[in-house]
């Protein structure tokens, strides 16, 4: 059996066990999960049984040559009418959706087109909670995606020297990944200089860079569909004390952290073990954020790595691991790789030396 049909199937007993007939995706990560379909509109319905493709003209051909086992239909009017008019004319009586991807309006249509028949029943996370376990050849896949950011935040650090300008530096780090085989960047890339290093999600600007500054870069690639994460800190000069000490700090927390990944531990908790160095070192009030993310077709998926997150981890999902400080007028520091869980223990997917660069 192939992984699609596999993957639509153990969807499909889920649907039973919460006694929904069909299941309506519009996530476009989703729908590439489950069919391998790769354009950017549509929907699909996902019996138990069946799975069926709404979409207009510009995709038919598309969808009939990328996927087997799919009926592709032709909308007449809007999506979400044709969506609603198939239901109509269907068996399914109790259909489920996710309440965090259709809008009210949209909503309002489907029950409009769809008739008083129809139930609707929200049902969050079906799809999403099976993306959280990559199989083999989506783990090899992000290995290279992985290696791919090794590549451009390496080359990205050799960029640095006064004078060039944060947007230079990120146009130039997009090129070289599409150059290398990405499709493109999983998000914009951040390049922050100096005391716009203080930004966790800072865009490059026209700032140039100066002697004595921090630099943090921020990027991921997408390559193959599967996303990676990486961020390094650099220092232009000789980096002062606190710099030095802080940095240590984000490095050790970043170590404590992926040290708690295996299989059974609480997100949690591996949060809370970067928090504890950096409340030692006297910083917590300095991280803003939580410590990581899950990754894979989207890169910012479930499970997340925040404090007070109850979901433990299990071999094949991949998460970020990303502590970092950040003060106002001095600058940021944060360090993050690609973790995948394993049965014996975490992989760590980026190789990029973590120690303290200063050019």
């Amino acid at each position: 059996m192939n992984t699609l049909l596999q993957r639509r199937r153990t969807l499909a007993s889920s649907l039973s066990e919460a006694r929904i007939d069909a299941l309506l995706t519009t996530s476009r990560p989703n729908w590439y999960y489950l069919t391998g379909f790769t354009g950017e509109y549509g929907a699909l319905v996902l019996s138990r049984r069946d799975a069926t493709f709404i979409t207009d003209g510009r995709f038919m051909v598309q969808g009939r040559d990328e996927c087997s086992g799919i009926q592709f239909i032709q909308q007449q009017s809007s999506l979400f009418e044709g969506v609603g008019r198939f239901l109509k004319d269907s068996k399914f009586r109790r259909v489920g959706f996710d309440p965090t991807q259709v809008t009210v309006a949209q909503l309002q249509a489907l029950r409009r087109a769809a008739g008083t028949r129809v139930r609707w029943v929200a049902a969050s996370g079906k799809v999403e909670s099976l993306r959280m376990r990559k199989d083999a050849a989506e783990l090899a896949q992000m290995r290279r995606a992985a290696i791919l950011a090794d590549e451009v935040v390496q080359f990205g650090i050799g960029l640095l020297k006064p004078g060039i300008r944060e947007i230079e530096v990120g146009t130039e780090i997009e090129f070289q990944m599409r150059k290398r085989g990405a499709s493109g960047p999983a998000f914009e890339t951040i390049v922050a200089f100096g005391d716009r290093a203080a930004l966790p999600h800072a865009r490059p600007t026209a700032k140039r860079l100066r002697k004595n500054e921090l630099v943090v870069l921020d990027l991921g690639v997408i390559l193959g569909h599967y996303c990676s994460d990486i961020t390094r800190t650099v220092y232009v000069g000789r980096a002062p004390k606190r710099v030095r000490t802080w940095y240590g700090a984000v490095l050790e927390a970043q170590k404590a952290a992926i040290a708690a990944v295996k299989s059974g531990a609480v997100c949690g908790d591996v949060d809370g073990a970067a928090r504890q160095v950096l409340a030692a070192y006297r910083l917590e009030h300095l991280f803003v954020h939580s410590t990581g993310h899950g990754l894979g077709l989207e890169v910012h998926e479930d499970p997340r790595v925040a404090r007070g997150q109850k979901k433990r981890l299990e071999p094949g999902n991949v998460i970020t691991i990303e502590p970092g400080v950040y003060a106002a007028g001095i600058g940021g520091i944060r360090i993050e790789d690609d973790v995948a869980v394993q049965a014996d223990g975490p992989e760590v997917l980026t190789r990029t030396p973590r120690d303290l660069i200063e050019i």
